[in-house]
């Protein structure tokens, strides 16, 4: 068996050479085969070894697990931070030697610390569920890319009311055209950036901060029949029985205006939240009510269980009502439902308690249920009476198998 010598995996800046030890400069020029970006390769235009362009893909660099002369691959900053260092590190023998990331580079420019800044990326990949994951951050740095621009990222911002953030933006960093500067929302918008930039946003006033169990009266309901909410008691404990983790996947069917699937996404704000509502009107107020509460959540118009197929398999599922399907809609979510998973339901008759339960034994579920009777204080004079809450059951649906505890 023939041992490989380990590859070096070398982070460089903008400005080329210049960003390099001479230790790294000498092993560079002693390899025999260079791998790069065609970008960080024309640095060294006098190599005389072969280069190899990483090219739309990872597969190249896999393909130098069977190389064994002496190899040295470059990227740009920190290979470590969101590069290709992490996916190399698992193929191949690779020794790392990082440069500066962009967002360290971009701190320093801005004259700020960055130890207690929320650090996330929009380049290749959706800005869906931002809202959520920054909502109430102090400091935020971005990564861009040509789509998700500060532009875009700007317009997103104002659409879910976060004009409390003004922006750092840090461009061509260490290059012949490095630039830097500070922007308003509406400036960020409309000015025209290079595709090679960092954005940081800074908090200039703490925006309202809403607790588990925002208060019913907070969210835009159906006109003049309002009250078509879970209301907060019973949420609290519904959201308490679906074991939400930061990270869940989460679906809300039948969300009406919305209120389960936004406590959930301030639950799990690295996760996702996937709504469906038949009622167009309903679906409008929870357009509403993500706007004004900062998550940004999918929410489609459909009658479940259609549209459910498009979604990705859940880590929890709430159910808040059903149309004539309920059977058919159960043996879908329990098909569907990931390991260790949980489905919530809450009915309001006995007669949805009793098909729901049968529904779930069939798909050989195990089940618990909470009769909640709620009853909240109401002024009378000098004194206080109690109104109550319709009962609600609160049905939990796991796989029997599981551990429950």
């Amino acid at each position: 068996m023939t041992l490989h010598r380990s590859m070096k995996l070398i982070g460089i800046g903008d400005n080329g050479q210049e960003s390099l030890l001479p230790q790294y400069v000498q092993w560079i020029e002693d390899c025999e085969v260079l791998v790069g970006g065609e970008r960080v390769l024309e640095f060294f235009p006098s190599f005389t070894g072969e280069k190899i362009i990483i090219k739309g893909g990872l597969s190249t660099l896999v393909r130098l697990s069977t190389e064994t002369r002496n190899t040295v691959i470059l990227a740009s900053g920190d290979p470590l931070f969101y590069g290709i260092g992490g996916y190399l590190a698992k193929k191949l023998n690779v020794e790392v030697y990082p440069y500066m990331s962009s967002v360290q580079l971009a701190f320093s420019k801005m004259g700020e610390s960055w130890q207690d800044a929320y650090v996330t990326s929009i380049h290749g990949r959706s800005m869906k569920g931002l809202a959520q994951r920054i909502d109430g951050k102090k400091k935020v740095a971005l990564l861009t890319d040509a789509e998700n621009n500060p532009n875009a990222l700007a317009r997103y911002l104002k659409h879910f009311g976060m004009t409390e953030y003004s922006a750092f933006v840090a461009e061509n960093l260490q290059g012949i055209n490095e630039k830097f500067g500070s922007y308003s929302l509406d400036e960020l918008e409309t000015t025209d950036f290079s595709p090679l930039n960092v954005v940081i946003l800074k908090q200039s006033l703490e925006p309202k901060r809403y607790t588990l169990g925002i208060d019913d009266e907070e969210f835009s309901q159906r006109k003049p029949d309002k009250g078509l909410i879970t209301k907060k008691e019973i949420r609290v404990l519904s959201l308490q029985a679906m074991q939400l983790q930061k990270d869940s996947i989460v679906w809300d069917v039948g969300t009406c205006t919305g209120s389960m699937a936004i406590e959930a996404g301030k639950l799990a704000p690295e996760g996702q939240v996937f709504a469906v509502e038949k009622n167009a009107p309903d679906l409008e107020n929870c357009l509403q009510n993500q706007q004004k509460f900062r998550v940004d959540i999918t929410a489609i118009h459909s009658k479940a269980p259609a549209g459910l197929e498009n979604f990705p398999d859940p880590d929890a599922i709430f159910i808040g009502g059903t149309g004539g399907e309920m059977v058919e809609l159960l043996q879908l979510c329990c098909t569907r439902l990931k390991p260790k998973g949980r489905i919530v339901l809450n009915a309001a008759t006995i007669e949805n308690l009793y098909k729901a339960v049968e529904a779930f034994k069939a798909c050989g579920f195990a089940v618990d249920i909470l009769q909640a009777q709620l009853a909240r204080s109401k002024p009378i004079l000098d004194m206080t009476r109690f109104v109550p809450l319709n009962p609600i059951y609160i049905i939990s649906a796991y796989r029997k198998e599981e551990n429950h505890e």
